[in-house]
């Protein structure tokens, strides 16, 4: 494979389907459809594996703002890849501003957070407190991702749910989050539904969520329910 920025989006004009670019633009509202080249997912993930840790691949990364969709997912998968941490770190900060789609930031995982979760809390208050849409949805889900398990603390919850925004992909990963706490830590978690912390759009966005997941029994779907009409 080729090893600058100019063949890495020429690579990805190689791998293009142009069918699959109009159906992926389709879930992509906020993105152009002149700027999705239309390489499918594995397509993209395999790139990213074979030139993460060429010289291309650190020219590709600081060539911001990229031009095209299926660029930006490659930015987030070859971040995936990162095993350093404050490399992780530094990265995502220069990239997080020109995420423009919640598609780029849900791909956004980088490996090495795992290991590193302690570490990663001050940056997922950081970001959560931005006042870009995709940064704050990135937050929350590194929140949902790593700390509804063993390193669950039921401050978490506020913190998602004192997020004020009106933006639907805010509000949708925030439903998203709530409704994940409601399948991994029931009683923590069903306050906020009885007492409606959340705003009504992002109630009834994670009480749908919620009754539509297969980790939550359905006597628990039908008390989530009652909320729902008690909101017409």
């Amino acid at each position: 494979m080729k090893t600058n920025s100019i063949d890495i989006t020429a690579q990805l004009f190689a791998l293009q389907d142009k069918r699959y670019a109009d159906f992926q633009s389709k879930l992509l509202p906020t993105v152009a459809r002149e700027t999705v080249i239309g390489v499918r997912t594995p397509d993209l993930r395999e790139m990213a594996k074979q030139i993460c840790k060429t010289p291309a691949a650190q020219e590709f990364l600081h060539s911001l703002p990229h031009r095209y969709f299926d660029e930006n997912q490659l930015h987030a998968f070859i971040l995936s890849e990162e095993k350093d941490f404050d490399a992780a770190i530094a990265e995502l900060e220069r990239f997080l501003p020109y995420v423009d789609n919640w598609a780029t930031c849900d791909q956004l995982l980088p490996r090495c957070f795992k290991k590193h979760t302690q570490e990663l809390l001050p940056s997922i208050r950081r970001w959560m407190a931005s006042e870009h849409t995709y940064t704050i949805r990135f937050g929350i889900g590194m929140l949902m991702r790593y700390y509804l398990d063993d390193a669950f603390r039921p401050e978490y919850l506020e913190w998602v749910a004192s997020v004020k925004s009106d933006e639907y992909y805010i509000r949708m990963m925030q439903a998203w989050f709530i409704a994940t706490a409601l399948a991994k830590q029931w009683e923590a978690t069903l306050p906020y539904i009885q007492q409606r912390r959340l705003n009504s759009v992002t109630l009834r966005m994670t009480i749908q969520k919620a009754v539509e997941s297969f980790r939550i029994t359905l006597e628990q779907k039908e008390l989530l329910k009652t909320f729902r009409l008690s909101q017409n």
